[in-house]
């Protein structure tokens, strides 16, 4: 694609322009005003977003966060989303100054899994009771080349341990020529999830080096790409540190609206991640535009208000306390347990050395689920829409007016139900069962009848019970 092509995605004039007019103009009237836009639930507007950014009185970013919150509970309800990242290689041709996985990093050891070795990744995976998974490679293959992630999607897809399986893969891998991403669709992925990083030209060309990774128009066209080989549903995201954060969050808008515009669809997921230390980085250790702990959650509230539709997924980068109190200003997916080293799982708990960033969260998957149930939320492992064809457009048709909670929430709580029975330790199993009839009772009687007849098929040993 040619740059004047690009720029139809992202614009950095029109960006650095609407935030010098947010900076001067702003003021309580005008962000009462866009707050309450938001709750029509229609999204908001680069304006509308630079102004939110641009608030520091107290009093307006709590309110900011109260209302965040009510548009997450009308869209999302309860329910949080769980999923593990597999990292099945960290073999790597760029060179990316902030990744432990960097070309020039010599601390790695460089390793691509087997697929035995990713088999038994899988069945540690699914002994703790996770459904979902989220592939992640290097930007390099080994031998076999593109036909690795194929036959590694396939090795998860077929391992079964008693009656559990993980039913549905995302893949987070380098992008790829629209004839490969046909081959992704047809391997029966759920989302394709890439991150550009940082949308501000500059400094993507200051932080990736060298490798495919070093060119910003094949990276943020990939979506492109995707979306035309019949892959309906993807994940984007930025690495906040990297560029003023602000802009950040305008650049996304843009390249959702380009979406939008071009196929009728925006991003299923959205993700969040803060740069944190890695092993061989020092820019890693030192962002160069770090991102306080208030800028992050009103990133989260803000993000949820314009693009209300959208899942926002929440990584174990973060502490535990971070995570818990952004799941109220709209985060809607977060992985658990998680290691970011290929056989971290079989192996134990990341080394320092091969992982490709820092922990915030080092809890397991067990420990994850009673601290949301406990906080009231539904840990759900649902992975019926894609089974049942509510993707891309169908999604978002459901997703935009709250609709989706009708289908979510019985799936919800079928899938929470089935971890209780299979997974859970005792203190999990009492609080979820008490978490359990308490959403029942407080359920409309359409829905509860729906959520009670499924629940008793997974008490009477049914498995993967969805609508």
């Amino acid at each position: 694609m040619e740059q004047n092509q690009v720029t139809m995605i992202i614009n950095e004039g029109d960006i650095e322009k609407t935030l010098e007019n947010a900076t001067r103009t702003s003021d309580a009237a005008e962000v009462r005003d866009i707050l309450s836009k938001a709750l029509q639930l229609n999204g908001l507007q680069a304006p509308d977003i630079a102004a939110l950014a641009a608030i520091s009185d107290p009093e307006l970013i709590a309110e900011l966060f109260e209302t965040a919150k009510q548009v997450k509970e009308i869209i999302y309800g309860r329910r949080l989303v769980l999923f593990a990242p597999l990292y099945i290689s960290n073999l790597c041709q760029n060179e990316c100054l902030y990744c432990a996985f960097r070309a020039k990093n010599k601390n790695v050891k460089r390793r691509a899994l087997s697929q035995q070795e990713i088999q038994r990744e899988v069945e540690i995976l699914v002994k703790q009771g996770h459904k979902r998974v989220l592939l992640v490679a290097g930007e390099s293959y080994p031998q076999q080349g593109f036909q690795y992630i194929l036959d590694s999607i396939q090795t998860i897809y077929n391992t079964k341990v008693g009656t559990g399986e993980i039913r549905r893969v995302n893949v987070n891998i380098a992008p790829l020529t629209t004839d490969e991403f046909r081959l992704l669709k047809a391997a029966q992925i759920g989302t394709y999830q890439l991150f550009q990083e940082t949308y501000h030209r500059r400094t993507y060309q200051a932080v990736h080096i060298s490798g495919q990774k070093a060119d910003y128009d094949w990276r943020v066209t990939a979506m492109d790409r995707a979306i035309k080989a019949g892959i309906d549903d993807v994940g984007i995201g930025i690495l906040f540190g990297l560029c003023d954060w602000r802009f950040e969050l305008l650049a996304l808008m843009q390249h959702i609206n380009y979406l939008e515009e071009t196929f009728g669809i925006g991003p299923h997921t959205i993700s969040v991640p803060r740069l944190e230390p890695a092993a061989g980085s020092d820019m890693a250790a030192h962002p160069p535009k770090p991102v306080s702990d208030i800028d992050f959650r009103k990133i989260v509230a803000i993000l949820r208000l314009a693009v209300p539709y959208t899942g926002i997924i929440m990584s174990t980068r973060e502490t535990p306390n971070m995570r818990r109190e952004t799941f109220a200003l709209g985060v809607s997916q977060i992985s658990a347990g998680s290691r970011t080293n290929p056989g971290g799982y079989a192996e134990g708990q990341d080394i320092e050395e091969q992982a490709q960033f820092s922990l915030g969260d080092h809890r397991l998957l067990d420990e994850v689920i009673y601290d949301v149930a406990k906080l009231g939320y539904i840990p759900s492992f649902c992975t019926g829409c894609y089974r049942l064809g509510r993707t891309g457009q169908d999604f978002m048709d459901l997703a935009k007016p709250g609709l989706i909670k009708e289908h979510c929430d019985p799936n919800a709580l079928s899938t929470f139900m089935e971890y209780l029975l299979d997974y859970g330790s005792e203190k999990t199993r009492s609080v979820g069962q008490t978490l359990i009839a308490k959403v029942l009772d407080e359920t409309e009687p359409v829905a509860k009848q729906r959520s009670m007849a499924m629940l008793e098929k997974i008490r009477n040993g049914r498995r993967d019970v969805f609508c």
